[in-house]
């Protein structure tokens, strides 16, 4: 069972991605998606959330897309996680019960927090370092 939900590994894919940018050259919605399997309009909603957290800079105009806004050691994979995290519908149903409401939600909410301080120590510096050694010559893969 996978801990992390899907558009919060997407963002961090997408964010390492981005790091990966040569500086001054934001990559567009419509490239970050095509490298990572995606329909454009998956993945804008994310890269809005992340833009309106302050992890990227949205660049307008025919050569615009998407840059990071504050330095990769300044980033971490909680961060991102959180961003993601946004878009996605958290609403509790109609009705919902005692025990989901004062034992379940509570007894997760503490063991989220735990995991959010073990993400706060990965930070996009380390990630997008190892996905650049990942993709020089002779190691195989190309981009992450």
């Amino acid at each position: 069972m996978p801990l992390l939900p899907r558009k919060g590994v997407l963002a961090v894919a997408a964010v390492i991605d981005v790091a990966m940018q040569e500086h001054g050259q934001p990559i567009s919605a419509k490239t970050l998606a095509a490298r990572h399997g995606l329909p454009p309009r998956h993945l804008e909603p994310v890269l809005q959330a992340l833009v309106r957290c302050g992890i990227l800079r949205g660049v307008r105009g025919p050569r615009g897309g998407y840059e990071l806004a504050r330095d990769r050691r300044r980033v971490t994979a909680n961060d991102i996680l959180r961003a993601a995290r946004t878009v996605e519908d958290s609403e509790l149903p109609d009705g919902a019960s005692d025990l989901l409401l004062k034992i379940v939600l509570p007894a997760m909410a503490n063991a989220e927090t735990e995991f959010g301080v073990a993400l706060s120590r990965i930070n996009l510096e380390d990630m997008a370092r190892d996905a650049q050694a990942l993709s020089k010559p002779g190691r195989g893969a190309g981009r992450p």
